[in-house]
Formats: structure tokens, sequence, C-alpha cells
């Protein structure tokens, strides 16, 4: 047991690296090896352990790659140099010091140090341990509002606690992320409000207690800081989450884990040695003791090539005697249709795994295995113990291995979704960020086998030696994995079920619709794209004829000169730059009074839909089948949504003609027609089923128009005297809940007053009383778990909803009302596709599903069963989940998706 009256250092690495490679001499090995920085920061941490002997002390540093802030904002550190070749090459020596001196280093893929140091202070303070974060950063001041936890500058031993932090900031440490998102942070490249400095922000916050205060009373403020507040009020939202330090990162190893490390002074030793750092050798050598073993370790690898048939065969004994085996292809491309088997890789103990080299072709290459003898041998056992099979991201694997002779239609788990259900937002689901976020593992990169852009070169010309390493590493790992995961899962009995009744048979389903593939008409694009080049050029010589010169439409910077400084037109935002911003956004509002942003919305409109869909679908159809084969990701969106790349079909537009006509090009082969199936309001179903409203659920259980009934209830006037500008302004409202939509939301999607906005709100909830007590209760209950949950069990997780910082609280809280809503939605259409799917069997020459857009399946079909097909899938989606209400399909046929839809 840890002992929770030993202080705890969380040491942030990255600064103290940086620190010391500006302070002390550029020290080098015999070698050339350079070590000053690192010799800097251990005689720092010598130093702090000797003047606090009994403290725990952790290492945090930064990982490489980029993290949610970069998604949230492009800018974000860009003002930062790479570090320096001299610096980096010092991390790892450090890093290992850190580990023997019994300081464990803590490294999360994709995620910030500052998050790191944030989740385990709160995590230690909640144990009752006091922490001291040891850095010079005032993002982590946020974190001194708990007693437990203090901030130490170790250039001069200052303490920083509630009263330090006032003395300093002038403000309580729970307005610190308020004060940083008001005066930016120039060292991440945050912009803040323009000219408002820590003078101003301290004096708006003393009197307005936060940022939400500010925003209210925004109006209020004269002069040019008062007009950059309003100016910049849509971007405080995007600053405060930048500064906001998340609390619930998922570490790998658990705290007491972490602080069970003990100093290995033999490992110090070494280290030391090879460093060149004498007269530390001289000093550890007086002291001796044991070391534990090293945090995260990994067990030994013993990794096999298999070239012979008696090798094989004994394989074949492993899989045929184990409880589970992983399994990964190596391919010549990642086009499931054509892409040769190169290798399989398989294994069945952590720590070992073999590679079955097939195809592989250089010079001096040893003798493989033919194809025809792997599939009699291994493929039989593959198939014969297919329930044990696991794997990574199984959609690519199992039309690989079925193509070519290995038939597997069960398995027992894929990886990628096993994490995707247990948080679809704690990481990305790839296995090399998994195998560092659940392993601490970094596996062998493709790159470091295949090289990279123009030097790459094909799996096949890779020697087998080193292709052996990186493919049963990556078995190995999908192992290791699966056995992890398997542990967390089954604390789970909701999520498993969820994996087994819908992810595991959305997967099978999914290879089916990708390998059928959706008919184009490419003539009819090609003569579009043409119709939309000459059209594009139309708008732009309208453009430049309003401008009165030529520029180039799609500059910013050009269309910043032509609109703000020669047209002069009012700037309604700007950019973090400072900039007047050209986004879409902006250019609708300015659109409302001037013709020239009218043009430039439509340019940019119809040259997106060129470059996205009239040019690339032609490029994209299949060599072999001349239909697009779309690819389905499953564990990309946070509320289990299905997201499709090349092309992305989702994104196609519907209500415009110009939408509407790509739609069209979409088509059936000869003798067949296309059948659509869509959810009607399928989420605003949800919503009346879950909160049991007994407006809502009258309205769809007795078919009336929902947007009409709520326009009745809101505007008191009978049903049939409901105009169509009060159902516009119904249909607002009530799609606009899901989304957490506010009053000032609603004024500006119907262009009326703040107060009139607000009316309409409170008299929905005074109406629809259901819907606001199931709003409350949700929110509460998110509170109390950090997640919600899908009608079919799916965990939502909404870990902002407790912050202080109102903003964020309230986006989360948002987030809470939809996740549910849209995640059950997700719910609904898998199992449809599933069931439909079963209904549809293998090789059905009557009917295929084709595609899968939102909450609409397209499906093409004989012409002879379009009128049973019609009538089954309609029936087979209405029924899919049980609620208190109606699911309704509008179903329709058409020779073109756009026709059927």
């Amino acid at each position: 047991m840890t002992n929770p009256n030993k202080t705890i250092f969380l040491i942030d690495g990255s600064s103290y690296l940086y620190r010391a490679f500006h302070a002390m001499p550029p020290l080098t090995t015999s070698s050339g090896l350079p070590t000053g920085a690192v010799k800097g920061v251990a005689n720092m941490l010598r130093n702090l352990r000797n003047e606090n002997p009994n403290a725990h002390y952790l290492a945090i540093f930064d990982a490489k790659g980029k993290n949610f802030r970069h998604t949230i904002y492009k800018d974000y550190k860009a003002n930062r140099p790479p570090m320096p070749p001299e610096l980096r090459e010092q991390l790892a020596p450090l890093k290992s010091i850190c580990n023997a001196m019994g300081m464990p280093v803590v490294e999360i893929p994709d995620v910030e140090a500052d998050d790191v140091i944030a989740t385990l202070a709160v995590m230690g303070a909640k144990r009752g341990f006091p922490m001291v974060i040891s850095s010079l950063d005032k993002d982590l001041m946020q974190l001194v509002e708990d007693p437990l936890i203090k901030m130490v500058n170790t250039i001069n031993n200052k303490i920083y606690d509630v009263a330090g932090v006032e003395e300093k900031f002038g403000v309580h440490p729970n307005q610190i992320i308020d004060y940083l998102a008001l005066v930016g942070d120039s060292s991440d490249n945050i912009p803040g409000v323009p000219k408002v400095g820590p003078k101003t922000a301290v004096k708006w916050l003393s009197e307005f207690k936060d940022l939400e205060g500010i925003i209210q009373n925004a109006e209020n403020f004269l002069g040019v800081v008062g007009q950059n507040l309003r100016d910049s009020i849509q971007d405080l939202d995007r600053n405060v989450e930048l500064v906001t330090l998340k609390k619930d990162v998922e570490l790998p190893i658990s705290l007491d884990g972490l602080l069970a490390a003990t100093e290995n002074q033999e490992e110090l030793n070494k280290l030391f040695t090879s460093l060149e750092f004498k007269n530390w050798v001289r000093f550890y050598d007086q002291n001796t003791g044991e070391a534990e073993p090293p945090i995260a370790s990994q067990p030994s690898k013993e990794y096999e090539t298999v070239l012979s048939e008696k090798a094989l065969k004994v394989w074949v004994e492993k899989l045929n005697k184990c409880s589970a085996f992983a399994i990964d292809t190596e391919t010549s491309s990642l086009d499931t249709m054509t892409a040769d088997l190169l290798g399989i890789s398989l294994s069945c103990e952590e720590g070992e795994g073999c590679y079955i080299p097939i195809q592989h072709s250089y010079e001096g290459m040893p003798e493989q295995l033919s194809l025809v003898v792997i599939v009699k041998i291994l493929g039989a056992a593959i198939s014969t113990n297919q329930t044990k099979l696991v794997g990574q991201n199984l959609k690519f694997d199992l039309p690989i291995l079925n193509r070519h002779g290995i038939e597997v239609k069960e398995f027992l788990g894929d990886t990628m979704l096993m994490s995707y259900v247990l948080n679809s937002t704690g990481t990305r689901h790839g296995l090399d960020k998994m195998a560092m976020h659940y392993l601490q593992y970094q596996p062998m990169k493709y790159e470091e086998v295949a090289g990279s852009a123009s030097k790459q070169i094909n799996f096949a010309q890779v020697e087998i030696p080193t292709a052996t390493f990186y493919a049963a590493e990556d078995a190995d790992i999908t192992f290791r994995l699966f056995n992890l995961l398997d542990q967390r899962l089954q604390k789970e009995p909701k999520l498993i079920n969820l994996l087994h009744t819908l992810e595991y048979p959305m997967l099978k389903s999914l290879i089916k619709v990708e390998t059928n593939g959706a008919k184009i008409n490419a003539k009819m694009l090609a003569d579009y794209s043409s119709e939309l080049g000459i059209k594009i050029d139309q708008l732009s010589k309208t453009a430049f004829k309003m401008a009165g010169e030529e520029f180039n439409m799609d500059s910013p910077k050009q269309l910043v000169e032509i609109l703000y400084n020669k047209l002069e037109l009012p700037v309604l935002k700007k950019t973090p730059k400072g900039q007047p911003s050209t986004n879409e956004d902006t250019l609708q509002r300015l659109a409302e009074e001037y013709e020239l942003p009218k043009v430039i919305i439509k340019y940019r409109g119809l040259a997106k839909l060129k470059s996205t869909y009239t040019d690339s679908l032609i490029n994209i159809q299949h060599p072999n089948t001349n239909r697009i084969h779309t690819s389905y990701q499953q564990a990309v969106t946070s509320t289990g949504r299905l997201s499709s790349t090349e092309p992305n079909l989702q994104n196609i537009p519907i209500k415009t003609a110009e939408g509407r006509k790509i739609r069209e090009a979409f088509i059936a082969e000869e003798g067949n027609i296309l059948i659509s199936a869509d959810y009607s309001q399928i989420e605003l179903r949800i919503m009346a089923h879950l909160s049991g409203d007994k407006n809502l659920t009258y309205a769809f259980n007795n078919n009336i128009d929902v947007h009409s009934a709520t326009a009745a209830e809101i505007f008191n006037v009978p049903l049939e005297a409901v105009t169509s500008e009060h159902r516009r302004s119904a249909k607002a409202i009530n799609f606009g809940l899901i989304y957490g939509m506010s009053a000032f939301g609603l004024t500006r999607q119907l262009g009326i007053a703040r107060h009139e906005a607000q009316a309409y709100l409170d008299t929905y909830f005074e109406r629809y009383t259901g819907v606001r007590e199931y709003m409350d209760s949700t929110k509460e209950l998110a509170k109390k778990n950090l997640y919600v949950e899908t009608i079919l069990g799916r965990k939502l997780h909404v870990a902002e909803i407790n912050a202080s910082n109102g903003l964020r609280r309230q986006a989360a809280e948002r987030a809470a009302i939809n996740a549910p809503l849209q995640g059950s939605a997700a719910d609904i259409i898998k199992k449809a596709m599933i069931d439909v799917d079963h209904w549809i069997g293998d090789d059905n020459p009557d009917i295929k599903m084709i595609m899968q857009v939102h909450d609409e399946l397209i499906f093409e079909v004989k012409k002879s069963f379009a009128t049973e097909a019609l009538e089954q899938v309609t029936s087979l989606m209405e029924s899919a989940v049980k609620l208190d209400i109606p699911l309704i399909v509008d179903a329709n046929q058409g020779a073109n998706w756009n026709e059927a839809h």
C-alpha cells in the first residue's frame, strides 16, 4: 500500500529539459553524443530529491504528435520551432535516467504533458496525497484550486497555493481559465481579445466573476476594447477549450503501479558510465541495493519466420490447442478487392509470434511456401478455429483471407472495436496508438520497414527478416491488446452485448456493402463537371466585375483586400490573428445585404462540388467493377455513427439542386432499380421515447405532423390554423433542442429578437414538460456518472460535465442531451442494417445493400423484386428496435438515387 501522507511531485519533464538545454554548456561524450541538457536535468532532479527525500516522483513528458487542441485550432503552438536535433538526441537517455532513479516516465500519445499532470494531480488529491507540480507553466495554475495541489518554481522555490496564484495573477485559480481565454497565451500561440491585457482581464473578472458574466455584459463595454470583446465572443469558447486542462486522461498504468517504482542503482551506474558522468558513477558506487522491474516492462519477444511445411504444422498445432490467437495480413495494397496476400502473421501467446511470407520478391530471398500449400495446411486450421480468431480491423483482413481461399465467417474479437466501445473518445483506435495508450509500447512503424513518400517500396520487396519482426509484432500486440481489453470488458456486460449483437455483426454487413459498391453514370458526371466549370467561370467573371478587378477567389488574403479594404464592407468577425474573417458564416451574414459575398458563396459551393464529387467520383471508380466502393469506418465518431471515405457519402448535399444532380449520377445496372429507405425524424422520435412527453408522444402515435403540433402549442393556435411560418419556427426549435440550441442560436436562425426567441423556448418547455424533465435528469445523471447511454447501452463519455468553467460545462451539458439521441439513432440504423442483411443473405441475385448515409439505406434491386423488397425493407427497419412510439420509414424506388430518395 502507498502512504497517503507522502507528497507526490509531478515533474514537467519537457519544461526541465528545455530549461537545462539553455542553461548548460554544450557538453558531449567522446563519441559526440550531446549530454548537457541530460546532466542539467539529472542534477535538478537529484537536488529536488535531496530536499524532499521522502516524496514520490513522477516525470511527465510531452509525446510526439498532435492532440485534440490542434483539431480545435490549427495554429495551436504553430509559433514554436521544432526541437533542435542536439536536444532530441538527449530525450531517450534522460527518460532512462528518470526511470532508473525511481521517477517513472509517463508519456501518452496524442496527449499533452499538462493534461497528464492535471489527471495525476486530481487523482492523487482525491486519494489524499499532497500533490506538488514542479513546472513554470501558468496553465497548471488552474489546478491549485484544490487545497492538496500546489505548484513550485524550483528556480526560486516559490510555492503557489491559492494565495500565491492570486498574488501573481490577481485572480483566483478557478478564474485562470477565463483569464487566459481573455489575454491569450503567446507561448501556445493562443490569441486573446485584442488590447485586453492582464489589468483589463483582472478588472473584468473581479467585477463579473467569470467569462459568462463578462459576455452577458459585453454590450456595456465602451471603446475599442469593448468592440474587440464583442468581435471575439465566438473565439472565446475556443480559447476556453484550448486552455482548459483535461483531468480524465486514461493512464496506461495505475497510480499505485507508478508509485511502486524504486531506484535502480545498477542501471543508473550503467547510464552514467555510458554518458561519461564520471563523478556521478563514483557517487552511486558508494550505494548498494536491488532494483525492481522497470515500469511497464514488456515480455521478451520470440518471432519466427515460417518457411517450411514442418514449421507451419507446428503453428497449426498451436492454433488447435490455444484458446485464442491473433492474426494479421500483409498485402500489396489497401484495396481489399485486388490486393495480393504477401504474408500472414500469428500469435497465440504474449511475446510470441510468427510470420509466414508468401509472395516476397527481391534478390537473394529465401524460398517461400506457396499460397496453395499455405491454404491447404494453415487455411484449414484457421477456418476450423475461426471462433478463436482475433484481429485488429478485421473488416480489412477477412475479405483478404476469404478472397485467397481461407474461409473465415466468424471470429472471437476485434481489438479496434473493443477499444471503441469502451471509450469512443478516449484514444484513437489504430494499432500503434492503442499500443502506446494501453501497453505503453511503441511498435515498429510501416515507414521504418518500407520507407516513406516517393522512396516507399512495396511490402513484397521488404526483406523477410525485417518483415517478420514487423508483421509478427503486429500480431503479438493485437493478442496482448485483446487480453487486456477483454479483461476490462468483463466488467461491462452492456458493452459486451453491444459488441456481439451490434458492432461485430455490423462489421460483417459492412464488408458486403463495401464489396457490392454503387454504380455511377460516369458520362453524366463528366458532362456535369463541364457544366459546373462553365458556371464557376461565369461566377468568377461576375465577381471580378463587381470588384472592379480580377482576384483569386480561393485566397482569403485577396478576399480581405477586396471585401474590406477596397469595398469597405463591415468587419463582422476577425480571425485569431486579427484579420477580418472570410469564413462561410461571415460571408452568409454579409450576403444578407451585399451582392459580392453571395457570388463568392455560390462560387465556393460549386467549386467544392466539382473537385470533391464530379471529378473525383470518376477517378475512384474501381477498374474491375466500374463501381464506387466507399470505405466505412466504425470506430471514428464519438456517437457510434458510421463515417465514410472515398467518397464521403455523408457530405453529398441534398437540399441544393446541384447536390441532387450528384445523386442522380448514382444509378442501377440494366434491369435493376434503386430503393432508398430513410428513417423519418428519428432523433425526435427517440426524444419522445426517452422523455415520455405526453404531447410529443401523442403527435407521433397519432401520425400528426410533429412540427405543426409543436407550432400549435407554442403559438396557441388550432392545428388547422398553423401557418408555414409557424411550422418553420417550430421545426427550428424541435431540431435545435436536440443540439442544445439556446435563445441566441434561435435568434440567429429565425432572424428574430432574442427576447422573442427566449419566449418561444419558455413556451415550448411549458407545453412539453416531459422534454424539460428528461433534459434535466439526463444532465444530473451525466454529472454523476460522467457518461450517458444510448437505448442499446452504448456509453458516451462527457468528462467536462462538472467543469468549473461555465462555457465548457454548458458544452458538455449540450453533448449529454444530444449524445443519447444521435447515439441511439446510430445504434438503430446499425441494427436495421444487420436485420436487413440477414434477410438478404449471401450472394442474393435479387437485392444488394449498396450504401448507408445518415439515417438512410440504399439498395440495388431487380425490378421484378422491387415491390417485395420495398415492403420487407420497410418492415425490418421499422421493427429494428421497439420504442414507445412508432419508427417510420420513408421508402421509395427510382432509376437513380435522387429519384428514389
